[in-house]
């Protein structure tokens, strides 16, 4: 029998641990969208994001009890506060305080909780006038969306990311990606077709 997420929450709350981690589980791919936004560039090699989405997983899980939120709205605020800490403590490991700028304090200052909690597809791909920090994914409806973005090729993702969530220019994901300019024009263009497809797939 398959269950909402809020159905689950409520589960959750009342003490089953099978509803807890499938909960948890289920938010995973959101974490992961933004962990990679979030984690300063030059940790790459040094750590991986799926490191701090673990371990904001393990952390979720024993605090389960101290949260009390009661619609999963409230509990991804809850997430993403748990994964911005331990985001902030990355880079005071690996980086140092005294080595952080305010561009830096701005990119872990993950949850604004402003804003209506209803996104569609702009929300995943802005517009050009649009920055990062004023798409931050905050809903369960963005928690789906990167769970349908975490499904299409790892090469089309990667440069979807780039481009809307990081915005980098289509050079700098050149260089990033170690492609041509219109191979990752291309990346994008079949990416943001099998983004779309897929989120048309009532399956």
């Amino acid at each position: 029998m398959l269950f909402s997420a809020q159905e689950m929450l409520n589960r959750a709350k009342a003490g089953d641990e099978k509803a807890k981690g499938e909960l948890l589980e289920q938010f995973r791919p959101y974490l992961n969208v933004l962990a990679q936004r979030h984690l300063d560039d030059r940790l790459r090699g040094r750590l991986d994001f799926t490191d701090v989405v673990q371990t904001t997983f393990l952390e979720a899980s024993r605090d389960f009890g101290a949260f009390r939120g009661e619609n999963v709205d409230s509990l991804l605020a809850w997430l993403r506060n748990i994964l911005r800490n331990n985001v902030h403590t990355a880079h005071q490991q690996h980086l140092g305080t005294q080595k952080r700028s305010a561009r830096l304090e701005t990119r872990i200052s993950i949850a604004s909780e402003s804003g209506g909690s209803s996104l569609g597809m702009a929300d995943i791909v802005p517009s050009e006038t649009s920055t990062p920090s004023q798409r931050v994914m905050k809903s369960e409806a963005a928690a789906v969306l990167a769970m349908h973005l975490e499904k299409i090729p790892e090469t089309q993702r990667q440069a979807i990311r780039l481009r809307y969530l990081e915005g980098l220019s289509l050079k700098e994901i050149s260089d990033r990606m170690e492609k041509s300019e219109m191979a990752v024009a291309g990346l994008l263009k079949r990416g943001l077709r099998t983004l779309r497809e897929e989120m048309a797939d009532p399956a």
